[in-house]
């Protein structure tokens, strides 16, 4: 338990929700014999910082579950990463034609895509409509990159990692699920095909479905805010610390709790 507390999420993650953990945490500590859900895993955030014994753990973007079933294995990148944007384009390059054919499944692909998440602009993590993965170069000092992954193993070990839409989730009755999807903003091309408003409706439809503990994060839009409220859930209003958008503009931003079964 020692070791898996000094763990911090290994990618970069614009979103994260790192900051929201106190506020999860006496949420989850009544239910932490459940399994955790969590439809929009992304960065790890949460589930590094509740360690839950058990968990499934997903997100529509492949390459990041291709990531993190290569930490339960032990991931070791053996190749020089540098903070150069020369070494960053041709990474991004090799990436992308691995996508293309079809190995983007390799331990190759995932050293790649945790060397361009951390080199690339804003901890950004975008995909044009062919798939492939877009970021310009960032803008960084100095980068402190993780070559051996190894230490992430045994916890990772007792999680599940898919890429599946939420619906088909095998979600069991009893399960506490954190569900965590891309705000409600313009910009929300995450993974190929975005999620809009629609995504947004089925989801808040899914969760207000399922019997167990249920907690929702989003941006406290007056929509979201009116969607949650019709379905039945408690609403509690949270000051995210920053908002990043598609260009890289930081600002305070309303953040919404929606509860049911906590």
């Amino acid at each position: 338990m020692a070791e898996a507390l000094a763990l911090r999420p290994p990618l970069k993650w614009a979103g994260g929700k790192r900051w929201l953990v106190p506020h999860l945490r006496p949420l989850w500590e009544p239910h932490r014999h459940r399994r955790l859900v969590e439809p929009f895993c992304g960065g790890l955030a949460v589930t590094l910082g509740l360690l839950p014994e058990r968990a499934l753990l997903n997100d529509a973007n492949p390459h990041l579950i291709n990531f993190y079933r290569w930490l339960q294995r032990g991931l070791v990148i053996p190749w020089e990463m540098r903070n150069d944007r020369g070494h960053y384009y041709e990474a991004r390059e090799r990436f992308n034609r691995l996508i293309r054919e079809g190995q983007w499944q390799s331990a190759e692909a995932a050293g790649l895509f945790y060397y361009l998440n951390r080199t690339g602009y804003n901890g950004l993590c975008r995909f044009n409509r062919a798939g492939l993965f877009n970021v310009p170069f960032g803008r960084y000092r100095t980068i402190a990159y993780e070559y051996d992954f190894r230490a992430y193993r045994s916890l990772l070990a007792r999680w599940e990692f898919t890429a599946l839409p939420f619906a088909a989730l095998p979600v069991a009755p009893d399960d506490f699920i954190y569900a965590d999807p891309p705000y409600d903003v313009e910009f929300t091309q995450y993974a190929a095909g975005g999620f809009g408003w629609d995504d947004q409706v089925a989801l808040a439809e899914w969760l207000a479905r399922h019997p167990g503990p249920v907690v929702a994060s989003n941006q406290a839009t007056e929509r979201i805010i009116r969607l949650y409220e019709k379905l039945g859930f408690t609403l509690r209003f949270l000051t995210a610390p920053r908002l990043i958008s598609c260009t890289g503009d930081r600002h305070p931003a309303p953040e919404l709790l929606a509860l049911r079964g906590v």
